[in-house]
């Protein structure tokens, strides 16, 4: 530990010094010094656990340099940015020109050293809409209608955009907001503010809705995980479904295979007795009899109301099998919808996700084995060769997802057996290849459909932002604010994801003007383009 990092006592004054006040200094100076010394363990040990797992050491992290002087404001060459923003030509919108002063005479004029600097000016607006009034012969009056954007607001368009962006994108609190439109001279309400963020959203959440449809019915595959996410006081949890086209979130109290296909049928609420469902109650071994009581039943039912009184009229009553029978008819409205025909799903190896053509991200299988702990050399060096052919297969898969061969495959088929069947004297180890082994057909399910990724850090990736803004926000208090905090991380998701700017999409949408096409339409064609 650094000397900079050591906590020390106070000294006492002579004045406040007895005999009491010395000996409980000496004991705390004794508890100090004893927790330096183990928190310096710790750290080893940390260090020595990193290494005897091969895992990255501790990052070493530079000084900030924000206080060093930009290498491009001497006249060299800058920090080499090569973002196409940065570089673009920018319109030049005023002119100032600074004259010198106290010229000598005789001097000449050489033109100008021009010099850009670009600035941002905040002004607020107040607009006053005049509505004519007129009489008509017949005695009525008329009025002339607001503009559509403002109907219902006393906020601009632009206003109600900004904060909608701030709230979602930067993940400004409303607080935050609200001091500081004030500080800006907007007056404006905290429950102004709340109303803007959550009410009359409607068309939001039919384009996230139709976003995920799209997905569903022209995806290849899709990928999935999910995450807490606190409301109304109480634990739940938050679905990601999405690929490089698209990203949907929802939220729900409990995390379940029947909560995921929920969320699958995108909106309808029916559920469907159909082949799929059959083969799904099949496959999970339902008894004959509840077969063939659903097999001569009728097949459609609108609503969990309807579906829940069905059950009681034909007294299916065991926990077990009623679980079974509504995930089979939720399946069985999925894919009566048109989606997940043909597409495969990629998840962690969570249970709940575990349908249909189901791939398993090989990130997460390498974790399995990572949090394995060695106890001698002998086992380091087998858990080290383990490690070593996962990842000679893990880039064969790269290069056959390039170039599918049928050579490659049998060879990956052969590695992956020899591997996940091999026999070390560690039976800890054994156990979690022969765990890894039943799971070939998953971890192996890209040497048949080639554009399925490898891993799941896709769906990570979008989660992270909604997690920050659960620990800067925390839960959700009302189904409207739970509703658009989800629609909204969607729809800048699914913007990023199609490179089109999630605040031109806001002020689009918020001032009817409607020039972006609807996203679902451009995720439809992203996915035909890339095919």
């Amino acid at each position: 530990m650094s000397d900079k990092e050591k906590i020390s006592l106070p000294e006492i004054p002579d004045g406040m010094r007895t005999p009491m006040v010395d000996l409980l200094y000496r004991l705390l100076e004794q508890v100090l010094e004893e927790n330096q010394k183990l928190k310096a363990e710790i750290i080893q040990l940390k260090d020595e656990i990193a290494r005897l797992k091969n895992l990255p050491k501790r990052p070493k992290i530079n000084p900030s340099k924000m206080d060093d002087e930009p290498k491009g404001s001497s006249g060299g060459k800058g920090d080499g940015e090569k973002d196409s923003i940065a570089k673009k030509e920018k319109p030049i919108t005023e002119i100032k020109t600074i004259k010198v002063e106290n010229l000598p005479k005789g001097s000449k004029f050489k033109g100008y050293r021009t010099y850009d600097v670009q600035d941002i000016e905040i002004i607020v607006k107040n607009i006053r809409y005049q509505l004519e009034r007129w009489e008509l012969p017949s005695g009525e009056c008329i009025t002339a209608e607001l503009p559509k954007e403002v109907k219902g607001y006393h906020f601009g368009s632009a206003l109600r955009s900004y904060i909608i962006y701030q709230h979602n994108n930067q993940l400004v609190t409303q607080p935050l907001l609200l001091e500081w439109l004030r500080e800006l001279g907007i007056s404006i309400s905290s429950g102004e503010i709340n109303r803007i963020l959550n009410d009359e959203k409607e068309d939001f959440h039919n384009e996230s809705i139709e976003i995920l449809r799209a997905g569903l019915q022209e995806s290849k595959y899709i990928q999935t995980d999910d995450t807490g996410a606190r409301h109304k006081g109480k634990n739940g949890y938050c679905t990601q479904i999405g690929n490089i086209f698209f990203t949907y979130f929802a939220s729900r109290r409990y995390k379940s295979r029947i909560n995921f296909l929920e969320i699958l049928r995108a909106g309808y609420e029916d559920y469907i007795f159909n082949e799929s469902a059959l083969d799904y109650m099949v496959k999970e071994r339902l008894s004959k009899e509840w077969l063939d009581k659903l097999s001569c039943s009728k097949k459609h039912w609108k609503n969990k109301k309807s579906w829940e009184r069905y059950l009681k009229e034909i007294g299916l009553k065991d926990e077990r099998y009623k679980q079974m029978v509504t995930e089979g008819v939720l399946l069985g409205s999925i894919i009566g919808h048109g989606f997940l025909k043909t597409a495969s799903i990629l998840s962690d190896d969570a249970g709940q996700f575990n349908i249909l053509s189901h791939a398993l991200c090989w990130v997460h299988a390498e974790r399995i084995l990572r949090k394995l702990m060695p106890n001698n050399d002998l086992q380091r060096k087998e858990m080290n060769q383990v490690l070593n052919e996962f990842w000679k297969i893990y880039k064969k898969l790269k290069k056959y997802k390039l170039n599918p061969t049928l050579k490659i495959q049998k060879k990956v088929e052969k590695n992956f057996d020899n591997l996940f069947t091999k026999q070390t004297e560690w039976a800890t180890l054994n156990n979690t290849l022969k765990r890894l082994m039943n799971n070939k057909e998953e971890l192996l399910l890209v040497l048949e459909r080639p554009e399925i990724p490898l891993h799941n850090n896709l769906s990570e990736n979008d989660i992270r932002t909604y997690v920050k803004k659960r620990k800067i926000s925390g839960g959700t208090r009302g189904d409207c604010g739970r509703d658009c905090r989800d629609t909204f991380a969607s729809l800048k998701k699914t913007c990023r994801k199609l490179k089109i700017s999630f605040w031109k999409y806001l002020n689009d949408r918020i001032s009817k003007t409607n020039n972006i096409p609807k996203l679902p339409t451009l995720v439809i064609q992203a996915i035909k383009a890339g095919a």
